[in-house]
C-alpha cells in the first residue's frame, strides 16, 4: 500500500516534536518498597522529524507503548522505550511524558488511622541518538499554609489555605533518581503543616494548632523548598513553585524558582 508520510517534503523545516498526546494506559510504576503500584497514565511521546519526511507514523507510538504498560516502569525502563522510538521512527531525538496519580501511605498524627494521600506525579525522558537519557521527576505535593501576618494581627485565630508546591527535579548522570515518596516528605515538612485525608477530631485539633504554631508565607515555604532540595545529593538541577489557595482573597499568592546545580552535558 502506498506510504504517503514516508514522501518527501519540499519545504525545508525539520519538526522539533511531532506524535501522540492525551493517550491513555495502565503503567505499574516502581515503589520505594520495592514493589508496583498501578497508575493510569496520560501519555505524551513525541520524535524529531527530518525535513525530508512528510510526516510519522502515529501507530507505532501505540506499539512501542503496550509492551511497557505490563512491567514495572522506572528509568531504565524509559530509556529503553525512548531507544525504541529512535530506531523504529528513524529519529534523533524523542521524548515521553508519562503524567498519572501516585497514591503514598498517610497516618494521622494522633488516632493513627490510616489512608492514601494521592499526588499528580509524572516522568519526563528525553533521549537524543548517541546520548544519556535526561529524566526528570515531577510531584505537585499539597500542604497547608497559615498567614503570619494575619496571626500577628488577629485577637484569636488566623487564616489559612491548602497550598500546592509543583516540584520538579533532575539528577547528575550515575546518580539515582529520589522516590516518589521521599521527594514528597521532604516538601510537605516545608509547609505549615501536613495534609492528611482522614481525620478524626484529635487529629484536626493537632494540625490546626500545628500550623498556628508554624506560620509561613508563599515566599517563605518557597525558601524553604528551595534549600531543602539543595541538600540532595547528586541533585542537578531543579524547579520549585509554590501556590497558596488563598481562603480570603479571590486569587492565590504565588512564587517559584529554578536552578542548575550540576551543568548536564
Amino acid at each position: 500500500m502506498q506510504d504517503i508520510q514516508s514522501s518527501a517534503d519540499q519545504r525545508g523545516i525539520a519538526i522539533q516534536r511531532v506524535g501522540i498526546t492525551e493517550a491513555h494506559l495502565p503503567f505499574l510504576i516502581k515503589t520505594k518498597a520495592g514493589d508496583f503500584q498501578q497508575v493510569l497514565a496520560r501519555i505524551r511521546f513525541t520524535v524529531s522529524l527530518p525535513q525530508e519526511y512528510k510526516g510519522t507514523h502515529m501507530s507505532r507510538f501505540l506499539e512501542i507503548l503496550m509492551p511497557w504498560s505490563q512491567k514495572p516502569l522506572a528509568e531504565p525502563e524509559m530509556e529503553q522505550m525512548l531507544t525504541e522510538a529512535l530506531e523504529h521512527l528513524d529519529a534523533q531525538s524523542a521524548e515521553v511524558e508519562l503524567a498519572f496519580k501516585y497514591f503514598i501511605d498517610r497516618e494521622a498524627p494522633v488516632s493513627r488511622k490510616h489512608s492514601v494521600l494521592d499526588l499528580d506525579c509524572c516522568f519526563t525522558g528525553r533521549k537524543e541518538r548517541g546520548k544519556a537519557m535526561t529524566f526528570t521527576l515531577g510531584v505537585d505535593v499539597p500542604f497547608t499554609s497559615l498567614c503570619p501576618c494575619s496571626k500577628a494581627i488577629s485577637d484569636y485565630g488566623a487564616h489559612n489555605q491548602r497550598s500546592v508546591c509543583h516540584a520538579r527535579v533532575r539528577f547528575a548522570a550515575g546518580t539515582e533518581c529520589i522516590y516518589i515518596e521521599d521527594l514528597a516528605a521532604l516538601l510537605e515538612k516545608q509547609g505549615s503543616s501536613p495534609i492528611y485525608p482522614l481525620l478524626k477530631r484529635e487529629d484536626e485539633k493537632y494540625v490546626t494548632e500545628a500550623a498556628y504554631d508554624n506560620p509561613k508565607f508563599v515566599e517563605d515555604i518557597l525558601r524553604d523548598c528551595v534549600l531543602a532540595l539543595r541538600g540532595l545529593k547528586g541533585l542537578a538541577w531543579f524547579s520549585v513553585a509554590c501556590e497558596n489557595q488563598e481562603s480570603i482573597h479571590n486569587h492565590n499568592a504565588f512564587a517559584s524558582h529554578e536552578e542548575t546545580l550540576i551543568p548536564i552535558a
